[in-house]
């Protein structure tokens, strides 16, 4: 059960360790509070909740395109700068984008917590969004493209194909990186105006987790964040997926694949619903580790594929549950797509047993004390949970959500949605083969 979690618009008693507090600006931006006494350090969180989603057709690329910008310098910080003053005290800098977020994080000595604030408001307040700047982005986000998607064997099948054909909705069908012809096509108006829409606190999660004092903090917040304006109002994009009525087919010829592959995806419910819950214990059943079914099915016993990977795909509204699998070239892709569709079949018809739940539930908590671990990761899904549930402190409770889950609960849900007629297949085959 979430309980509810308030977000404070004022704290004048300094928190006890290992408490979840949360504090909103006037200006709108939402802060999580973690303090953590293992190592002098602190991660920086900084979340705007813009990602692919929130592009229009005709102008992918853009949330992308601003994780690169970022790093472009702002009024009082000079290009590349943000990552050399990072680095000159030994910290750590990055940033990432997915279809949901695009997130930016520093994990700097405690000490060092101001400057990492300053440049985080820096750059969201006074970006230099200049031609120059542009283009050189422009052109780098092409170049990573192409290393990255156009010239890397199954890419295109993995990060943007599946997507494609899976989805209706231009919301999630389109990919992260956009395309050649949309970033060619965009304007410095185009960014500008996408920069002023969603990079603003009111649209902004900024999570602190590690050895601070959180009054001190929040002193510090106000002093570099407070005086930039809250922007408009962003009305949330519809992610709606119509009800998908039977299976879609295709073959795609890769010109750098050395050997065939299949990737089958099926839709599931967005993050918040109940059945995340079964699907990723059933993730964890069919692909970690080598004991899990597919690797023994596939690889080690039928000696059908080389390489397996899968899962649900991470999205926070409608998602896919897929697996890629790489054909032994001694095999044929038909025994390939027989021996899934008997796993997914299987799963359907045959109770799971108990060791392999009980055995899924412990790799959930596993991976939530790793997370745990690392004050970068803790921050960031501090940010998560604040997105997805309004609610960071349900991180640490979501768990109990799988005690209750039995052979009975993975039946259903397997049933319901590892359906032939819910599901997309690619076909995969070298460019090159006869």
């Amino acid at each position: 059960m979430m309980q509810n979690f308030q977000f404070h618009s004022k704290i004048t008693r300094e928190p006890p360790v290992n408490q979840i507090t949360g504090y909103k600006m006037q200006n709108g931006l939402q802060v999580v509070f973690l303090k953590k006494k293992q190592t002098p350090v602190v991660a920086v969180n900084l979340w705007y909740k813009v990602g692919s989603k929130d592009e229009k057709a005709g102008k992918s690329g853009f949330a992308h395109l601003f994780e690169h910008m970022m790093f472009e310098g702002s009024k009082n910080v000079a290009k590349s700068e943000h990552m050399k003053l990072i680095n000159q005290v030994g910290g750590m800098v990055n940033g990432s984008t997915t279809q949901d977020r695009t997130n930016y994080w520093e994990v700097v000595p405690s000490n060092q917590l101001e400057l990492a604030l300053w440049l985080e408001a820096d750059r969201m307040h006074s970006l230099n969004i200049t031609r120059e700047n542009f283009e050189n982005q422009r052109a780098t986000v092409k170049e990573e493209r192409r290393l990255r998607i156009d010239n890397q064997p199954y890419m295109r099948v993995v990060y943007e194909l599946k997507d494609e054909l899976a989805y209706s909705n231009f919301a999630y069908k389109h990919s992260v990186i956009g395309s050649m012809q949309d970033l060619d096509n965009a304007t410095l108006k185009d960014v500008r105006e996408f920069h002023d829409l969603y990079y603003r606190p009111n649209n902004s999660v900024l999570s602190l987790v590690g050895d601070f004092k959180v009054l001190k903090a929040i002193d510090l917040i106000e002093k570099h964040f407070g005086s930039i304006p809250s922007g408009s109002d962003i009305t949330a994009v519809d992610l709606t997926e119509p009800v998908q009525q039977s299976e879609t087919r295709i073959t795609y010829q890769d010109q750098f694949a050395p050997f065939p592959a299949v990737l089958v995806s099926y839709h599931i419910p967005e993050r918040k619903h109940p059945d995340y819950y079964p699907i990723n214990l059933i993730e964890k059943i069919m692909f970690d580790g080598e004991s899990s079914r597919f690797y023994r099915r596939l690889v080690e016993e039928a000696q059908t594929a080389l390489h397996v990977i899968g899962g649900e795909d991470g999205k926070i509204g409608p998602g896919l549950f897929f697996i890629f699998a790489q054909l032994n070239p001694r095999k044929s892709l038909p025994d390939l797509l027989d021996l899934i569709d008997d796993e997914f079949s299987r799963l359907g018809s045959e109770p799971v047993c108990e060791a392999e739940i009980h055995k899924a539930k412990n790799k959930v908590k596993s991976d939530f004390i790793g997370q745990e671990e690392s004050v970068r990761t803790h921050a960031d899904m501090l940010s998560y949970y604040s997105t997805v549930f309004d609610n960071p402190a349900y991180y640490l409770s979501e768990n109990s959500s799988y005690e209750s889950i039995d052979a009975k609960d993975l039946l259903k849900t397997s049933e319901q949605y590892f359906r032939k007629e819910n599901r997309s297949v690619i076909e995969i085959i070298p460019k090159n083969s006869k």
